[in-house]
C-alpha cells in the first residue's frame, strides 16, 4: 500500500520531520456543514483552531467533536476571528484557511512549506477556481483590488485569497489593526512595507457549502471592498 505524502491527510508532519507545528486558523460563524469536511482533511503535524464568531448552528461543537481548539471570538469581523485565532495560537507558524470548504486543507503543506524552510516569510493561495465557485462580479472585484494592491506595495500579487502562511511572531511584530474584511490586505501591504519576501502559490478553489457572511449578497461585497479600498488608502 502507497504511503500518504508528508502533511497529506493521514501522512506525517508537513513539509517533513523537521516541519515546526503549524497552527492553522479557521475563522467560523455558522460553518458547521464545511468544517464536518474540512477538519478531517487537516494534515499531520497541523493543529486546527477554529474561531467561533458567533455562530448558532452548533459549528463550535462539530469543531469539538473533530479535536479542533475552539476559541471564542465576541467581536464580529473576519479580522476580528483572524487574529483571535493568532493569538491563540502557539505554533512557530501560523497558517489561515476559510471554513466553508471552498479551501482543501489538504494543500496546505504547499502554501506551508516556503515559509518553514526560509524561503519566504509570507505564502498566499493563488485561487484556481472550479468551473461556478466564485462568481464573476467577486472574481472581478478581487482582481482590481489585487492591482491596486501590487501598485501599492510592488508585490506581484493576483489574489487576495484567505489561504495563507507566516511565521506567527512576525506576524504578531506587523501590529494589524483591521477587524474586518480589510484584514488580509492590510497584512499584504503591513508585509510589503516590512520588506517580506512574499510568494504566491496555485490551490484549487471549489464552491463553498452555504453562503457567505461576508460577500454572499451585493451588500456584504461591497462592504468587503469598502474595508479593503480603506486599508489601501491609509
Amino acid at each position: 500500500m502507497t504511503s500518504a505524502p508528508p502533511g497529506a491527510p493521514g501522512g506525517g508532519d508537513v513539509a517533513g520531520a523537521a516541519t515546526p507545528t503549524v497552527d492553522v486558523v479557521l475563522p467560523c460563524l455558522d460553518e458547521a456543514a464545511g468544517l464536518a469536511w474540512l477538519l478531517p482533511r487537516v494534515p499531520h503535524g497541523m493543529r486546527a483552531i477554529v474561531v467561533d464568531n458567533g455562530s448558532t448552528d452548533g459549528s463550535a461543537d462539530v469543531a469539538r467533536a473533530h479535536g479542533a481548539r475552539v476559541v471564542v471570538a465576541p467581536a464580529r469581523g473576519f479580522g476580528a476571528a483572524c487574529d483571535a485565532g493568532m493569538r491563540a495560537a502557539s505554533a512557530e507558524v501560523v497558517a489561515f484557511c476559510d471554513a466553508d470548504a471552498s479551501l482543501d486543507p489538504a494543500d496546505l503543506p504547499r502554501v506551508v512549506a516556503p515559509v518553514a524552510a526560509g524561503g519566504a516569510d509570507l505564502v498566499l493561495g493563488r485561487r484556481v477556481p472550479a468551473p461556478g465557485a466564485w462568481p464573476w462580479h467577486l472574481r472581478l472585484a478581487n482582481r482590481e483590488l489585487a492591482r491596486r494592491a501590487r501598485r501599492r506595495t510592488g508585490v506581484a500579487v493576483h489574489d487576495l485569497g484567505p489561504m495563507r502562511a507566516a511565521r506567527r511572531d512576525a506576524l504578531l511584530s506587523l501590529r494589524l489593526a483591521d477587524r474586518r474584511s480589510g484584514y488580509p490586505l492590510e497584512m499584504l501591504v503591513a508585509a510589503a512595507d516590512a520588506g517580506w519576501r512574499v510568494e504566491e502559490v496555485d490551490v484549487p478553489y471549489g464552491p463553498r457549502l452555504g453562503r457567505s457572511k461576508v460577500t454572499g449578497t451585493p451588500l456584504g461585497a461591497w462592504r468587503a471592498v469598502r474595508d479593503m479600498s480603506r486599508v489601501l488608502a491609509s
